[in-house]
């Protein structure tokens, strides 16, 4: 677990949210990647259907309404008979084009509520990722945490600091707020999470062009060339910027690099076709998930059945542009969001033609 005076946890105080909290970074690298995993495993997912909806918490619960148990009647044993093979039918076609939040929480385990009354963390990140109409293509749009936005309901605040004053659904109302769009479904794991999946996947290779050493935690050594990244390495491989003259940029091209070398490992013929890993990978992530009531296992294996044409190079994830740093009022070191950006976006969602918007645009 990370430490509370880390130092990329500063100066993140939401507006009537309580006391400052201590601050992780946005993990979108493998939340990113992560949604792929249900989505082009197709054969993989249907088999593990059942385990997906047994392990994976969902983000809304409901009473069960209490029923009477019957009593069982004694039936003589049958002698079973070979059962025949039934043909596996593919699942009924979703709903594309498809827009899903995916969250990734700062939440610790045991940590008490907040003055809200809810659970004591924020969205540190934000992906909103657009399945296209033809099922051939995935965009993943990913929103910096410090962005400065209307919250519905409590005025101008930082984004990730929506999840802390309604929880899911006030972060859900503010992204849709800000593209103009219906969010359909959201996905949101923690950090424990992101430890599981890289292991589960035996780690990632990823070429480190100058050595460094990260500033977090365990303070992993980073040499120069092609480095297996799991676990914790792979955790402060992503988040480290204090490392570099360029900071924080260096950390997203850092993020997207892993981003890359995930998806390929996730795609390749090696990990698909293996079953053990991706039992792994997906049991992994059924446990550390939650998810909308809605987003079961029927409707993942609808979906990855429908997307299962999807290559590593129709997998597009980009930043969304923003209009540069600042402060806010109360000198919040913040990112200035750019709502022409957010309405370009937007209208592309809207016509499913996102894809266009990035030729055009090409957002970093």
């Amino acid at each position: 677990m990370e430490s509370r005076n880390d130092p990329d946890k500063t100066g993140d105080a939401a507006p009537s949210a309580g006391p400052p909290k201590g601050k992780r970074t946005a993990f979108r690298v493998l939340l990113a990647a992560l949604i792929v995993i249900p989505l082009v495993a197709a054969g993989i997912i249907f088999n593990l259907a059942r385990s997906w909806d047994t392990n994976t918490a969902t983000l809304e619960t409901e009473s069960p309404t209490a029923t009477a148990t019957p009593t069982p009647t004694p039936t003589p044993a049958a002698k079973p008979s070979p059962a025949k093979p039934k043909p596996v039918k593919p699942p009924p076609p979703p709903t594309l084009p498809m827009n899903i939040l995916v969250l990734g929480s700062d939440h610790r385990r045991g940590d008490p509520p907040n003055p809200n009354g809810l659970p004591d963390q924020r969205a540190d990140a934000m992906i909103l990722v657009h399945l296209a109409r033809d099922g051939r293509h995935l965009y993943g749009i990913s929103i910096m945490r410090d962005t400065w936005v209307p919250i519905p309901g409590y005025g101008e605040a930082k984004i990730n600091s929506s999840l802390t004053l309604g929880g899911v659904p006030l972060a859900v109302r503010t992204v849709e707020s800000l593209f103009g769009q219906k969010i359909q479904h959201v996905m949101m794991m923690d950090f424990e999470g992101f430890r599981g999946i890289t292991e589960a996947l035996g780690g990632v290779d990823v070429k480190v062009r100058e050595a460094f050493t990260s500033t977090h935690d365990t303070h992993q050594h980073f040499p120069a060339g092609v480095n297996n990244l799991k676990g914790q390495r792979a955790l402060e491989f992503v988040r480290e910027r204090y490392a570099f003259a360029d900071g924080d940029f260096q950390r997203i091209r850092d993020q997207q690099t892993f981003i890359r070398a995930t998806l390929a490992k996730l795609l390749s013929a090696k990990t698909l076709s293996n079953p053990v890993t991706m039992y792994k990978v997906v049991s992994t992530a059924s446990r550390y998930m939650q998810v909308d009531k809605g987003l079961n296992a029927a409707t993942l294996a609808s979906l990855a059945y429908s997307l299962r044409n999807v290559r590593l190079q129709d997998a597009v994830f980009f930043n969304m542009p923003t209009a540069g740093l600042g402060f806010s009022t109360d000198g919040q070191s913040i990112v200035l969001p750019d709502y022409g950006a957010f309405s370009a976006v937007g209208a592309a969602l809207g016509r499913d033609t996102v894809g266009a918007y990035v030729a055009q645009n090409r957002p970093g």
